[in-house]
């Protein structure tokens, strides 16, 4: 697979948005852990190797458990995930598939009911900036690195 253009050179005004974007992201109530791990199954649903490949080692960092990421993509049939991490990934799922979901009210209340409004709305803007980081690595075929622990 080849890059179709480098996004970054091409116009690093609106990269410097997205970083900036993205740092905003880290001074938010959601805690890094939750974070990484919301950015792991976004990154699942949209199919992007490249964030999947950078945000694996920084969940495990954080402290999501090996465990969690082998089971993320069938997160709803595991026992691997807490009431929140439930909560997060249900709405991190209703917003990535947004023409096919559109944010049920269910996942609303699940979502109201283990986040104050606050941490809603900050969780709600950390989905948002991996969704739209996804969608500059996949639409312009970005390919990630080889790391050296692969096989």
């Amino acid at each position: 697979m080849n890059e179709r253009l480098s996004y970054y050179k091409a116009s690093p005004e609106a990269l410097a948005a997205m970083r900036a974007l993205e740092e905003a992201t880290q001074g938010l109530s959601i805690p890094l852990r939750l974070r990484e791990l919301v950015k792991m199954r976004v990154s699942q649903i949209n199919g992007c190797a490249y964030c999947l490949n950078m945000h694996a080692p920084d969940a495990r960092a954080a402290g999501v458990s090996q465990q969690q990421l082998d089971v993320l993509a069938a997160w709803r049939e595991s026992p691997a995930f807490d009431a929140r991490e439930r909560a997060a990934l249900s709405w991190a799922d209703a917003l990535t598939r947004l023409e096919s979901s559109g944010a049920p009210d269910a996942d609303y209340a699940t979502l109201t009911a283990a986040f104050s409004p606050r941490e809603c709305v900050d969780l709600t803007l950390v989905i948002n900036a991996i969704n739209a980081w996804n969608r500059f690595a996949v639409g312009f075929r970005s390919v990630h690195p080889m790391r050296k622990d692969a096989a």
